[in-house]
């Protein structure tokens, strides 16, 4: 059985580093009030939401989160998030279709992290 890529194995204090500022990043995103938040053309918010997820996702199962306790706790933070932006001061609206993207940018990360674990072995 060959051994995983080193790039691929839980790296301790790196990999969990990585994900806590993947999280910083997404509090930083997710809760901006509306004057802080860009304008940009149509659907990049729906891309930023997908991979900020998918970077939240791999990251986690860089530093060694189980899969199926990540994906669950991503989802309803995703969930939470669309909430807190629909009913506070922040300005922002919730939006069923940002859930979306963030659900599918969860899998994405998930299953990227999976293919690249499996090519290593391969």
């Amino acid at each position: 059985m060959a051994r995983a890529h080193p790039a691929l194995a839980v790296h301790g204090a790196l990999s969990r580093g990585a994900f806590a500022v993947a999280v910083l990043v997404s509090l930083a995103v997710l809760f901006a009030p509306a004057d802080d938040v860009p304008s940009s053309p149509p659907g990049v918010d729906k891309l930023v939401h997908l991979l900020l997820f998918a970077a939240l996702a791999a990251s986690g199962r860089w530093a060694g989160v189980r899969a199926a306790v990540l994906a669950g706790s991503l989802v309803v933070y995703a969930a939470v998030s669309e909430v807190v932006q629909g009913l506070s001061a922040l300005e922002r609206s919730a939006s069923v279709a940002d859930w979306v993207a963030d659900v599918v940018g969860v899998l994405a990360g998930l299953l990227a992290w999976a293919w690249a674990g499996a090519r290593t072995r391969a």
